[in-house]
């Protein structure tokens, strides 16, 4: 049974910085790949950052330079450093893990929200 619990997000000005963990458990493959993602009511998840078991990371254009996506040495924690944050990265924000960096089929957090104003 695989889960994943989001915490870290919260209310903080334009400017500001907030640390996003992920606590993973239960996935027994080898390989695999963490994601960030975001949605805003209305709107489709969109992928933010992705790290593969390899230590590979993607970033979406409109956080790089701006997000960091990391894990600890367990693997099982992920983390998402996001720093000059803006009002438009208001969203609830999702921990995924898949097989695939495509995500094919992934296992979901079940979020936390982070407000920029």
């Amino acid at each position: 049974h695989v889960q994943l619990v989001e915490s870290g997000g919260g209310s903080v000005q334009a400017g500001g910085s907030l640390r996003l963990s992920c606590a993973a458990s239960g996935y027994t493959q080898t390989r695999y790949c963490m994601g960030w993602f975001r949605q805003v009511p209305g709107k489709e998840r969109e992928g933010v950052a992705t790290i593969s078991s390899g230590g590979s990371r993607t970033y979406a254009d409109f956080v790089k330079g701006r997000f960091f996506i990391s894990r600890d040495y367990t693997k099982t924690n992920l983390f998402l450093q996001m720093n000059s944050l803006k009002p438009e990265d208001t969203a609830m924000y999702y921990c995924a893990i898949d097989h695939w960096c495509t995500f094919p089929r992934p296992n979901w957090g079940q979020g936390t929200q982070v407000t920029v104003s």
